[in-house]
């Protein structure tokens, strides 16, 4: 039987390769699986790094969200011709995404409704698979003034206490607050625990002449908002 002979990227026309077309035609001209080639830098003997990529994404059905959320053990476990130096590699390319997606946001930006405070939070608690909580902390005019994570917990909750929720509020010299955590399950419907909550740190947050605003539920794509629902 005849062996066929395998080509690496080296081997094909220049105008094919992904380095050369994104310096002559922008990263916009390049496929989901060419641009994690080039973050992968190199296959293995079996593979070039174009197929490597397009067997890691075939594998999560072309979803870069679910992709981003393995870990680097995962990443080396999973996918052969990927060790540690490369996942971590993949992983630090989607983190600067959410870091610039976060640089985006102007300062002193008016959060006035729960879709703003959904895509402001987002870039941070998408990819988690542990529930965290954050405070969103605004003035009178419901201008950004900070953000700060109040609690990171397991894969089903985590324990905040109203009281540092409050504290901060203080320190910033907040009039307004919006409280945020994520589901790692995909399910926007809040728990018990959420509603619970939500009555404690409005109640306290009342005492101090603070109000809160909202409390929302963030999952991938999606979320619940207590003031949407008349909740609150």
């Amino acid at each position: 039987m005849e062996r066929k002979e395998k080509f690496s990227i080296r081997d094909w026309s220049e105008e094919d390769r992904p380095r050369e077309r994104m310096i002559k035609r922008g990263p916009d001209s390049l496929s989901d699986s060419e641009l994690l080639a080039i973050v992968l830098g190199s296959g293995s003997a079996k593979e070039s790094a174009l197929e490597l990529a397009k067997r890691m994404l075939n594998s999560v059905d072309n979803n870069l969200s679910l992709l981003s959320k393995m870990s680097i053990q995962e990443l080396s476990s999973a996918f052969h011709g990927v060790g540690q130096a490369k996942a971590v590699s993949i992983l630090a390319t989607f983190e600067l995404g959410k870091r610039r997606r976060l640089a985006e946001i102007p300062d002193k930006v008016q959060l006035n409704s729960s879709k703003k405070i959904y895509e402001l939070m987002y870039p941070l608690m998408a990819d988690l698979k542990h529930e965290e909580c954050w405070a969103v902390y605004m003035n009178s005019s419901n201008r950004l003034i900070d953000m700060k994570k109040i609690s990171s917990g397991g894969i089903t909750e985590t324990t905040v206490d109203p009281r540092i929720v409050l504290k901060h509020a203080i320190q910033y010299m907040a009039t307004a607050l919006v409280l945020c955590h994520n589901h790692p399950s995909g399910n926007t419907q809040p728990s018990d625990a959420d509603n619970r909550l939500t009555k404690r740190v409005n109640e306290a947050s009342k005492m101090m002449s603070i109000c809160m605003l909202d409390h929302l539920v963030i999952c991938d794509g999606k979320y619940f908002s207590y003031a949407d629902q008349g909740l609150l």
